[in-house]
């Protein structure tokens, strides 16, 4: 990816995936209305409000995922993966570059991936010429494209940490909770972090992770 770094232009801001907020502790038995058997409920209540729900999708940008149809969440559920992003007008460039590589077919019959697939914004920040170079280089649009998906089908939980590729090699996640990031230095504008905007997206095959940047094998 020497090409795509050596474009001097501004990163987009990466956008913040939404924190979830965290319940406040019961209140003393004494003070609470209810019978003392609801004080437990409680208590598990705002332990459960920390986390994000493992089968629900979480952060700012899945507000951009249509509520109905085969774009929807609930829509790309029942497609292999390639196929539901083909439905996400979110994820138009990325299905653009999936084709021009022959991808599709490959990623549609994975048993069980996770993938991190950068949203329109994050090929736009890219320069164009250098984005129309890499979608012309097949084998190294393949190279990105393929580090982008990681093995094994992830939940939040269990999303941090180092993975290894389906390029073989590995990507670098930290974070915990609803909050993801790839650090700046494996991206390709190198300048900031790519972040989660819109995780845990289930499809028949995968599960899908949109960030906000376009990711970068090491070089060397």
């Amino acid at each position: 990816m020497t090409l795509l770094r050596s474009r001097g232009v501004l990163a987009a801001t990466a956008a913040l995936a939404v924190s979830l907020s965290a319940c406040g502790g019961g209140e003393p038995a004494s003070s609470s209305p209810g019978s003392s058997s609801s004080t437990p409920s409680s208590s598990a209540e705002s332990t459960e409000s920390t986390e994000p729900a493992t089968d629900a999708p979480f952060g700012e940008a899945c507000a951009e995922v249509p509520t109905e149809g085969e774009g929807s969440v609930e829509g790309m559920s029942d497609d292999p993966v390639a196929t539901a992003a083909s439905n996400n007008p979110l994820l138009s460039t990325l299905v653009q570059a999936v084709t021009a590589a022959n991808l599709a077919d490959s990623l549609n019959s994975q048993e069980a991936i996770t993938v991190l697939a950068p949203a329109n914004p994050a090929f736009e920040a890219v320069p164009a010429d250098a984005l129309e170079a890499l979608l012309a280089d097949t084998d190294q649009l393949t190279a990105v494209l393929t580090h982008h998906v990681i093995e094994g089908r992830l939940a939040p939980d269990e999303l941090a940490g180092e993975h290894t590729t389906l390029n073989g090699d590995t990507v670098t996640i930290e974070g915990s909770g609803d909050e993801f990031t790839i650090a700046a230095e494996g991206t390709v504008l190198g300048e900031n972090p790519a972040t989660v905007i819109c995780g845990n997206v289930q499809t028949a095959n995968a599960t899908v992770y949109i960030i906000d940047q376009v990711l970068t094998p090491a070089q060397g």
